[in-house]
């Protein structure tokens, strides 16, 4: 997994304060970034899925 995909807590400047009255603006680098976190966490849901998959199917029969 790509860790630059991954969600930066670093890189969040939408931390409110209790004194900020006004809604913050989302930039497109700030949207881009929230719509490759999601492609990566779907990306890791179905190579985990794939692992469950082969771990939970029932074993073939051995030839004879």
């Amino acid at each position: 997994m790509d860790e630059k995909l991954r969600y930066d807590p670093i890189n969040d400047t939408s931390v409110l304060k209790a004194s900020d009255l006004r809604k913050t603006r989302l930039t497109l680098r700030m949207l881009n970034d929230l719509r490759k976190a999601g492609d990566a966490r779907d990306q890791e849901a179905q190579e985990n899925l794939v692992i469950v998959k082969q771990m939970y199917q029932t074993p073939a029969e051995p030839v004879a």
